[in-house]
């Protein structure tokens, strides 16, 4: 598995989909469908079992929903400085957490059943860390979650 950090997250590896490459330069890895990729990381952040860290949240904000911190500041009814604040220091407000999710989820797929969300952020604080995991299949990423262990991998 290849350990995909180039995206800030520290918990989300690569299956399948990536091919390692000898450049003049060292190794370099080449992923296919690289926006496909990013929906599925997205994706499994908003379904993931327990809360956004910062970087999670960070990255829905500006690569799912692409939108920068003053524009989801204003959003929310908040300043800047807070959302901010909420991704350096990883403490973010479980309104915030849950809003975002539901937010993503709208954008990405506007048949989401409200009863799904909610049942999903019920089970958010009572949940282990886990790790994503996504596989490329033919046409598109799959991620799931496990349980975080113990294990190698190559980092990007």
């Amino acid at each position: 598995m290849y350990h995909y950090t180039d995206s800030g997250l520290k918990n989300v590896w690569l299956a399948n989909g990536y091919e390692i490459q000898r450049t003049p330069y060292g190794e370099g890895v080449s992923i296919s469908d690289l926006d496909g990729l990013f929906v599925a990381i997205c994706i499994a952040l908003a379904k993931k079992p327990s809360p956004l860290t910062g970087s999670e949240f960070r990255y829905v904000r500006s690569v799912g929903l692409m939108e920068s911190q003053a524009d989801l500041a204003k959003l929310l009814g908040h300043n800047e400085e807070a959302v901010a604040r909420w991704e350096a220091s990883g403490k973010v407000p479980s309104w915030a957490d849950q809003l975002i999710r539901r937010l993503y989820l709208t954008c990405a797929d506007g048949n989401v059943s409200n009863a799904s969300v909610i049942e999903r952020t019920k089970v958010i604080k009572s949940a282990e860390k886990h790790r994503i995991v996504l596989c490329r299949a033919k046409s598109s990423w799959a991620a799931k979650t496990e349980p975080k262990c113990g294990g190698a991998g190559i980092a990007a």
